[in-house]
């Protein structure tokens, strides 16, 4: 049976899988969602530790899978360096950037619309110029209140498939993983981050939550930035959003 159309309870398999298993079930997705989308299939990289994670595995299904990666004018120092070493690396790899002029705080007084203009749009317009069929994701239902939900299989948008392909693993997984194969992370996690987002808006916390320290102190405190909530094929605007 195809895992694309699988109807496994994911619940279930978080605890009953091993890790190896997980892994191979992994690769298994992005190999056959690749068969069938071909080019049409490219990865989101947040250049977080679960992106970096599913990357390396696509990049073991197949040199030739392209990505993309949405920066802003709020990403930490350490953000930027390491995307820059990966885009060197990897330079199937395009980097978006929406430079609307926005008010000032505004990630404060109005984190929703920040988010909207410098991360949703960006995702937006990557899609449409790239032409994606199939974005692949960093998404796990354990990392936080608000991904218990999502399937491995998703078509939020139609004609517009999403891919989680490390869905059911566990944040310790992922670092057994980055570790086993050598995969470099941001410098950031050293210093005792767990998620990581725009400067102002992450903190280190000592929560069990792997999210609470998004957007600390707002309603959006563990939430999401949009990208896996809005619909991404009616989002964009000509708001000097471009590819740099």
């Amino acid at each position: 049976m195809s895992l694309l159309n699988n109807k496994d309870d994911l619940k279930e398999l978080v605890e009953k899988l091993n890790f190896k298993e997980k892994v191979d079930r992994s690769l298994a997705l992005i190999k056959e969602a690749y068969q069938k989308y071909g080019d049409g299939l490219v990865v989101a990289n947040s250049l977080g530790k679960d992106s970096v994670c599913v990357w390396d595995l696509a990049m073991k299904v197949s040199p030739k899978i392209r990505g993309f990666i949405v920066t802003t004018r709020f990403k930490p120092a350490e953000t930027i360096k390491f995307m820059n070493e990966e885009v060197k690396k990897y330079p199937q790899l395009k980097i978006y950037k929406n430079d609307v002029k926005i008010a000032d705080r505004l990630y404060e007084t109005d984190p929703d619309k920040c988010c909207d203009l410098l991360k949703v749009e960006p995702v937006s317009r990557a899609i449409e110029e790239m032409k994606v069929n199939c974005w692949v994701t960093g998404l796990r239902c354990t990392e936080g209140r608000t991904r218990t939900d999502y399937k491995e299989v998703e078509e939020r948008d139609k004609g517009l498939v999403k891919l989680n392909p490390i869905l059911i693993w566990k944040e310790r997984e992922v670092w057994q993983y980055l570790a086993v194969y050598g995969v470099r992370v941001n410098l950031l996690y050293a210093e005792g981050y767990r998620s990581l987002g725009c400067a102002p808006c992450t903190k280190i916390t000592s929560d069990d939550n792997e999210r609470a320290g998004r957007w600390l102190g707002t309603s959006k405190c563990g939430g999401e930035c949009g990208i896996h909530t809005r619909p991404l094929k009616k989002a964009r605007s000509d708001d000097a959003l471009q590819l740099i």
